[in-house]
């Protein structure tokens, strides 16, 4: 098999390679250091478990996108994640099942999935976030979304904004309704795909207030006026409340972070209930992460995911360490000192005639001169 042909991967998938590779990490310790920062504590959950549990629960939503095997060792199906809050939920209802609630948790490690989406064609990714379990509360929603401002701030992210949504809300309007089947789908996807004039021909009697839904996504108050002037069954009175609720916890907490909001968009996974959110930038096109509430067991829970490499398209340039290059025979003690002004030394096993050449060879920016490095000029 020729070389080429052995750098083939399948769709979706890539190598990270050097400088790219150890920025994201860097950028995923910077994220932990924020949830670390607000008293998160990390876990660490296993790529792999034994299908019913990672797909029970809270992992159902991620049934139709998990990679599955047979375990030769059990000869029971595994499934891969596709998501890690449903693990950390698991975690949280049964290993830490008597720790004091709130529960504050974060993790981060790669997910994979048997497809991406339109926004996200990656069928593995970095995932870093955090779960508050045991608290069902807007200033819950408002700590989740306030941290994840500042881990995606740590990275240098500009124009940053979250989408807030409202996952059932769709279904407490539909349900007074007792539609056939076949045309509650139709009108589903019409509001999906924000076609108000389908919806109109429809919606029946609801028409007028998913009319004036449809058009108030944008800003949150806008979308807060909106719902408070509908007439809404109590169930749906209820989401609309917390998410006022919500929005008035984060602007408390930290006025600067930007809100919008869309009434009826119910995309994303389906675990999610009461207030949810997508994060974007105006830098790129690419989702940042998602969030909201959902139920860990028998528990209230908000969390979010963020995905790193999202993040880093979206901040400045960040650059890599500097490379020192440090002849051979030069001092450890020498060395060590250059370390720990930031280089990354790369020593010489061998003596060179010419160390600024090997320098460039080997890619660094600098050369060792004794405790100090002097850079290479171009």
């Amino acid at each position: 098999m020729n070389d080429r042909a052995l750098a083939l991967l399948p769709p979706g998938l890539r190598d990270l390679l050097p400088p790219e590779a150890e920025i994201e990490a860097a950028a995923i310790e910077a994220m932990a250091a924020v949830f670390a920062a607000h008293g998160y504590e990390r876990v660490k959950p296993p790529l792999l478990e034994f299908e019913e549990s990672l797909l029970g629960g809270a992992g159902a939503s991620t049934a139709e996108v998990a990679f599955r095997l047979m375990d030769p060792v059990s000869h029971r199906m595994l499934a891969l994640r596709a998501d890690i809050t449903p693990q950390v939920a698991r975690i949280a209802a049964v290993r830490l099942a008597r720790a004091p609630r709130p529960l504050r948790l974060c993790y981060s490690g790669q997910v994979l999935r048997v497809r991406g989406t339109d926004l996200r064609g990656a069928r593995q990714m970095s995932q870093a976030g955090i779960e508050l379990i045991g608290s069902d509360c807007a200033e819950a929603d408002a700590e989740v979304i306030a941290v994840a401002a500042e881990a995606l701030a740590a990275l240098g992210v500009p124009a940053v904004s979250f989408d807030l949504t409202l996952p059932t809300l769709v279904d407490e309007l539909l349900a007074p309704l007792a539609l056939a089947p076949a045309r509650e789908q139709a009108l589903r996807h019409a509001i999906d795909r924000k076609d108000a004039a389908e919806v109109a021909a429809l919606a029946g009697p609801l028409a007028d207030t998913l009319d004036e839904l449809l058009h108030a996504a944008g800003p949150a108050d806008r979308a807060l006026e909106a719902l408070a002037a509908a007439n809404l069954p109590p169930a749906a009175r209820a989401l609309a409340d917390r998410l006022a609720a919500t929005v008035a916890a984060v602007r408390a907490r930290d006025p600067a972070i930007r809100l919008t909001a869309d009434p009826l968009e119910f995309r994303g996974f389906r675990y999610h209930r009461g207030v949810a959110f997508t994060i974007f930038s105006a830098a790129v096109a690419d989702e940042l992460g998602r969030g909201g509430a959902y139920r860990a067991g028998e528990e209230p829970a908000t969390g979010v995911s963020l995905y790193p490499d999202a993040a880093l398209a979206a901040a400045a340039p960040r650059p890599p360490r500097p490379r020192v290059f440090v002849p051979a025979g030069t001092p450890p003690a020498e060395a060590a000192a250059l370390r720990q002004q930031g280089f990354a030394t790369v020593l010489g096993l061998d003596p060179v005639a010419d160390a600024v050449a090997e320098a460039r060879r080997l890619g660094c920016s600098h050369v060792a001169v004794g405790a100090s490095a002097r850079p290479i000029e171009e």
